[in-house]
């Protein structure tokens, strides 16, 4: 008797900047239906200066995301470099990333921001769909606790990224923003939602305070995998150790539930903590080696991060894991 073969999972990963790039090299060896959701509050660089004079949403970590999409081959290994490639002159392009003016290009060419890029994914032959969280910049702001327990308010995720005061509370601005259609339905019909790494309270934790959002990583029947990140964040989270990304989400999000948890074994101490502190929200921490073995050590090496994706999904009888 002959047993059809099994459909790879649907994957939607969701954050921004480095640390998505490196679940998106990962996870597509892992399946072809892949879709990454990218937060749009970036308001400084490149991205920044795109943002206010064209009022789009922040088009650097929709790049990044894409460029992780490439293939490896020669046309996707070159389109990654041509996306990621950024201009140094005395002008005013100086600064700015070839990859962030074609997508405003295609975004004036569209007027859809949606459409815009997936124009760009079919030139680049993404291995995946990138879509924004909200087709509306968005800003971040942060409640800050000093060492004399005095609160302030910083807004701005280029201001909060490198804040090193206690961040006590993040919010949205505006509160309510309209999500991306197309985000919510890829959620609710994923197979396998990931979180992380990647700057904890301006990539990740963001998602949560988008309504619509919010009520669809609740309720999406997928199961749910936190990837921890694998060092301290220089700013804001410059003192954290593995356990507390998961005190932060089973505070800020009690009701919201994890299957599995990924974490490098040689950096996490204290491993007894964090598989206490995983339990809380409901989850099982799957240890493995995923950092890179070469500098930059903070990186997670695609390869590594892969397999262990993979033992995720066959620990949760989750599609294929060929």
């Amino acid at each position: 008797m002959t047993t059809s073969p099994v459909r790879p999972p649907d994957v939607v990963a969701l954050g921004g900047g480095h640390g998505l790039a490196a679940s998106l090299r990962a996870l597509r060896q892992v399946t072809p239906h892949l879709t990454a959701i990218v937060g749009v509050s970036d308001d400084g660089g490149s991205s920044g200066r795109l943002r206010q004079q064209f009022d789009v949403v922040p088009p650097g970590d929709l790049r990044m995301a894409l460029a992780a999409l490439c293939g490896d081959d020669t046309w996707g290994s070159t389109w990654a470099r041509v996306l990621q490639h950024r201009f140094k002159s005395d002008g005013d392009l100086d600064g700015h990333a070839l990859g962030n003016l074609l997508i405003t290009a295609l975004w004036q060419e569209t007027g859809d921001v949606v459409a815009g890029l997936e124009w760009v994914a079919k030139l680049l032959d993404a291995q995946g769909r990138v879509l924004p969280l909200s087709t509306q910049p968005l800003d971040i702001e942060a409640t800050v606790v000093d060492a004399n327990g005095q609160h302030r308010q910083i807004q701005g995720q280029s201001k909060v990224a490198v804040v090193t005061d206690h961040i006590e509370a993040i919010r949205l601005i505006p509160e309510a923003p309209e999500a991306c259609t197309q985000a919510i339905d890829a959620v609710m019909q994923a197979d396998v939602v990931v979180l992380g790494p990647g700057s904890w309270f301006t990539s990740v934790l963001p998602h949560f305070y988008l309504p619509q959002m919010a009520e669809a990583l609740h309720t999406t029947r997928a199961k749910r995998i936190l990837v921890l990140n694998l060092q301290p964040q220089t700013g804001e989270t410059h003192d954290y150790q593995a356990v507390h990304y998961l005190r932060d989400l089973a505070q800020a999000q009690p009701e919201f539930r994890v299957d599995v948890v990924l974490a490098d074994d040689r950096l996490v101490a204290n491993q007894h903590i964090v598989t206490e502190a995983a339990g809380v929200i409901g989850a099982q921490v799957l240890f493995g080696q995923v950092a890179n073995d070469d500098p930059p050590f903070d990186r997670h090496d695609a390869k590594k991060l892969a397999s262990l994706f993979r033992s995720a999904l066959k620990h949760g009888n989750i599609g294929s894991w060929q």
